[in-house]
């Protein structure tokens, strides 16, 4: 194996802490109205009957809805492209179009990284706490140059370490197995320890079921032992006294340091990045033997777990798209891995492999299960592109509208599936033709829009550094001081130098309008919570485009391209009032 980097940067640039996002002035800029509902409880079954359907219906119309606003996209882009070309022949080109034709090599663009402000402290992980009280500091500041994806990767080969990440995606990733043996107890160590639970479950108002299960696997049957309310440690812990095992669903609502790890990592993956953690006490096991639709990294920080891994059963189970039930040991055949996990190593496995881990030798076990590409695959885009390339078929071409021929039904289906006649081929020729006017309208870059205003649902907010913080709305803002005195935040002004938050930090969507999606409101929760969006005029886009076309470099606000300068302003100050930008230096 390749010699072990030292990755340790990436916990060092990260201070773990929760934001707490501004409301945005009144602006030309609509903002999405949020709402968050709960279905009423009930213990009639007829009551249960009826959600259970409107769940199916809302599904459905949130479906057809997508679908529609694929197939407007698609058309509206068409509109907007003979607009462009009609303004274009009435004055020069603009200058993000000079830019990128100037700079086709993007990663020419990204600067190398600078120190950051002088004033530093070592905190939690080797962390740097780089200013005075967490937000200001007459220290010089050095202008924040990371970008949030390299960050990502950094954070992975650390995870990873010692192997290589580039072979770990041609060799291994949704391909086999890989165990890393580290004999280094305290690498994981800081991530979660049975002491961090415990503190967790005593100031927290952690809730059985949501939040945390209590779980045994005994003579081949699987059980949940939750009880309602509050997992209080007393509850929690005579269960573990008892042989039960106890999963943690959502750690990383809790535990800051699972919440810095994972908010780091999505920005390299680019999907929702999870977190769940399981303690097993002394010999013993908490689950059966299944496959899972994630790509999986059990990470051990505590104790050991000795682990088989079998292959997928059948060819429909390789990579699959939902997890399994539980299985039975003769139905699982021979594991094809058997290796215990001891403190400090890690085993990934590709979704579809079956696994099951036990405690051995008297000692307890603690891991993390780091997952992610969950729905995330080829087919999940195809599910988008195809109903909406459908319709738009359907809207351009009366071949699709014109009537089936009468003599269709005697010449398909089950009874006619052995039928060879040159009329059914002359049909069967029709219907390929027909579907290829079809794929001629895939929408594919509305589809890809799409799976990435999913990312943003579930996204986690991001996790500032004490500088990011004195650059951005969360720190350099409005102060209440004494007497009931506000102190005024500094204002941007056209040459303020701008740049996103983070790579992925929005997405810029055309549906029945031009939104921009961000994930910065999200909850810490999965699906805690509703995406939120700003809504803006088709003229400001290529402004949101600029910024997003020349991250990580700093761009002045006189440079987004508006026509005039009111709205300039306007842009930068609703995307810094929503924490979606980051300034070069603090705000004067």
């Amino acid at each position: 194996m390749p010699a072990m980097d030292s990755q340790k940067s990436a916990f060092e640039i990260y201070n773990s802490q929760k934001i707490k996002p501004k409301e945005m002035k009144k602006s030309k800029i609509k903002l999405s109205q949020k709402s968050k509902s709960e279905a009423p409880k009930s213990k009639e079954i007829n009551q249960a009957v009826m959600k259970e359907a409107g769940i199916l219906i809302n599904k459905n119309r949130k479906n057809v809805k997508e679908i529609k606003n694929i197939a407007r996209n698609k058309i509206h882009k068409k509109k907007k492209e003979m607009k462009q070309r009609k303004k274009n022949s009435l004055k020069p080109q603009n200058k993000l179009c000079e830019y990128t034709k100037e700079n086709s090599d993007i990663s020419q663009l990204n600067p190398k990284p600078n120190k950051e402000i002088t004033c530093k402290s070592v905190t939690t992980f080797g962390m740097v706490n780089d200013s005075v009280n967490g937000i200001e500091t007459d220290s010089e500041f050095m202008v924040v140059q990371t970008d949030s994806s390299k960050e990502g990767l950094k954070m992975f080969k650390w995870m990873i370490a010692p192997y290589n990440v580039k072979e770990f995606f041609n060799q291994i990733w949704e391909k086999k197995p890989l165990h890393i043996a580290r004999d280094n107890p305290m690498y994981y160590k800081e991530l979660l320890t049975t002491y961090m639970i415990d503190n967790m479950l005593r100031t927290e108002n952690i809730q059985f079921t949501k939040n945390i299960d209590i779980t045994s696997y005994i003579d081949g049957k699987r059980e949940t032992h939750n009880p309602e309310g509050r997992a209080f440690p007393n509850l929690v812990w005579d269960s573990y006294l008892n042989g039960c095992s106890i999963r943690l669903l959502n750690p990383q609502t809790y535990i800051s340091s699972l919440n810095l790890l994972n908010t780091t990592l999505q920005e390299y993956f680019r999907s929702f990045v999870g977190a769940n953690a399981y303690l097993t006490p002394p010999d013993s096991q908490g689950f059966a033997p299944h496959y899972d639709d994630i790509e999986a990294f059990i990470l051990q920080t505590e104790g050991k777990k000795q682990w088989r891994i079998y292959k997928p059963r059948e060819e429909n189970e390789v990579l699959p798209r939902t997890s399994s039930t539980n299985f039975t040991d003769d139905v699982i055949g021979e594991p094809i891995m058997e290796v215990t996990l001891k403190a400090g190593d890690m085993i990934y496995f590709p979704r579809g492999y079956i696994h099951q881990g036990v405690t051995i030798d008297g000692e307890h076990s603690l891991h993390v299960t780091i997952s992610m590409y969950q729905k995330h695959s080829w087919a999940d885009l195809f599910e988008k592109m195809l109903p909406a390339a459908l319709e738009m078929a359907i809207s351009e071409d009366i071949e699709l509208r014109r009537g089936l021929p009468l003599d269709i039904y005697d010449n398909f289906g089950l009874v006619y599936s052995d039928l060879n006649t040159s009329r059914k081929q002359a049909i069967a020729d029709k219907i390929l033709s027909l579907f290829d006017k079809i794929k001629t309208n895939l929408p594919i870059n509305e589809a890809v829009d799409q799976m990435a205003k999913n990312y943003q649902r579930d996204a986690l907010p991001p996790v500032l550094t004490d500088s990011e913080k004195t650059v951005t709305v969360y720190g350099n803002t409005h102060k209440i001081i004494n007497d009931g005195k506000v102190k005024e935040g500094a204002k941007i002004s056209l040459d303020t130098k701008i740049r996103l938050l983070r790579r992925n930090i929005l997405r810029m969507v055309s549906e029945e309008s031009i939104k921009l999606y961000y994930y910065t409101e999200n909850s810490l929760e999965y699906h805690g919570s509703e995406l939120p969006f700003l809504e803006i005029d088709e003229d400001m886009a290529p402004a949101i485009e600029t910024l997003i076309l020349r991250y990580p470099e700093y761009v002045p606000v006189t440079d987004l391209d508006v026509e005039n300068n009111t709205d300039k302003l306007i842009i930068a100050e609703t995307l810094w009032n929503r924490g979606l930008i980051m300034t070069d230096s603090p705000l004067k």
